[in-house]
């Protein structure tokens, strides 16, 4: 894999609490010069990312119900609309993890679902990701939530929001697509920091990678391209 290849398929993001908007226009402009895909800010950054962008090819995604997922399902609507109106083009939610774990599914899937919806009717091109946060789940739990994703209408199910005791692992990736096969795509996130990881992830199935080191895994492989014998 090419580097740039790589860098398309991660989400270069900036989600700490300490995050200043010159941080946000520093990230942007490391997207640029290494040909991230997407990057994912807090909302009250979209407009801050969005115009540090706005000649380039990268996207502006930004989360909803972030960390814990527990806001009200229009609350998550209204986050969601409102960061689309200012040029977010990809959302990442955050599942109801206490509903979840109370084992109330159908208003589980409903909450995504109005997401869903809110997203869609703004632009059929809005990818919508759903973090199911899978270190809070049990292998059986993350069946049920990756079924409930499905049912919902996402285009992907994320595993992590990087806040929780674990992110991203190679078992929980292989999991989840054996759960949803083609259907959705799976985006790896939590903890992704060395190139090692990053290409076991992909190998396990992950189509897309959240990571704030992204660019310290891109310049990993330009370092091993270079240093490579011929």
């Amino acid at each position: 894999m090419r580097a740039d290849e790589l860098a398309r398929i991660i989400d270069l993001t900036l989600l700490k609490p300490t995050a200043k908007r010159s941080d946000v226009i520093s990230l942007c402009r490391d997207s640029v010069k290494y040909g991230f895909g997407c990057v994912i800010v807090s909302p009250s950054y979209v407009k801050t990312a969005v115009e540090a962008l706005k000649n380039s090819e990268v996207k502006v995604g930004t989360v909803v119900g972030f960390p814990l997922g527990f806001q009200l399902t229009d609350v998550k609507v209204l986050e969601a609309y409102k960061a689309l109106t200012m040029g977010a083009r990809e959302i990442d939610m955050v599942m109801n993890i206490g509903a979840f774990k109370s084992g109330e599914y159908g208003f589980v899937e409903d909450d995504i679902k109005a997401v869903v919806k809110a997203a869609k009717n703004f632009s059929s091109k809005i990818i919508v990701k759903v973090i199911i946060e899978t270190c809070y789940l049990t292998d059986e739990e993350k069946d049920i939530a990756c079924r409930l994703v499905m049912n919902a209408g996402a285009d992907f199910v994320k595993t992590s929001t990087g806040f929780g005791p674990a992110g991203a692992t190679v078992h929980d990736v292989k999991l989840i697509r054996r759960i949803v096969g083609e259907k959705l795509k799976i985006k790896a996130a939590g903890g992704i920091r060395s190139l090692e990881q990053a290409l076991k992830l992909l190998d396990a199935g992950a189509d897309r990678l959240g990571a704030s080191a992204g660019v310290k895994i891109v310049e990993e492989l330009l370092e091993s391209s270079c240093t490579s014998p011929s």
